[in-house]
């Protein structure tokens, strides 16, 4: 019997880091598709407490994701890379192909709150041409 459950807890435990980057890329996919629809009302309501003291409202959220980050605010592609435990938090990666071409890796910094992640910041790199 002790085995079992050492067996059951091990097990999820190994699944936490899995349900934790699944849920993570859900809330990034979620913000993409509210970008694509320019809908940036909800596309805010996946930001952290911190980036919504710096923006101050969906308006101005949008605004500097349109014109600092069209390739998150208009992506041709997304695919999901490796994500990395931050202490409480994820890091997780994302290459984008926006639609000239150009493919770019993010780091999405996640954290949790009250009601699931949230978006702390993304960091983005454009990669070397030919490295997609």
């Amino acid at each position: 019997m002790k085995t079992w459950i050492l067996t059951i807890v091990a097990a999820l435990i190994l699944l936490l880091p899995a349900r934790a980057d699944e849920a993570a890329r859900q809330v990034i996919s979620d913000q993409i598709a509210a970008f694509l629809e320019d809908d940036f009302e909800t596309a805010f309501t996946y930001a952290s407490p911190k980036i919504k003291q710096i923006f101050g409202g969906p308006e101005r959220f949008g605004e500097m994701v349109q014109h600092g980050y069209p390739m998150v605010w208009r992506p041709a592609d997304v695919k999901f890379l490796n994500a990395e435990q931050i202490g409480a938090g994820l890091r997780q990666g994302v290459l984008v192909r926006d639609a000239a071409g150009v493919f770019y890796e993010l780091d999405y910094e996640m954290i949790a709150g009250q009601d699931g992640w949230k978006i702390d910041g993304v960091r983005i790199r454009q990669l070397p041409e030919g490295n997609a």
